[in-house]
């Protein structure tokens, strides 16, 4: 398990400028981005003790975290 933050820059490092343009242009991208980046820190505040949840939370957020990375890829995909 890493306790590296997933952001999105990290995650699409080719899509760099595309993330910026969809989230000054789209406010659903900008909503699904700020959603990830909301999950994604409390997955990495679980990972690293400093909010501990119960498995069954953390992998909730997980799932929640890679369902809104699918739809942020999706959408990258087609910009």
């Amino acid at each position: 398990m890493s306790h590296t933050p997933h952001e999105l820059a990290e995650e699409f490092p080719d899509d760099a400028d595309a993330i910026h343009a969809l989230k000054t242009s789209d406010a659903h991208f900008a909503k699904l981005a700020d959603a990830y980046h909301e999950v994604n820190r409390a997955v990495h505040r679980a990972e690293t003790g400093v909010e501990p949840l119960d498995d069954m939370a953390e992998t909730q957020l997980r799932k929640e975290r890679m369902r809104l990375k699918d739809e942020i890829a999706g959408m990258l995909a087609k910009a």
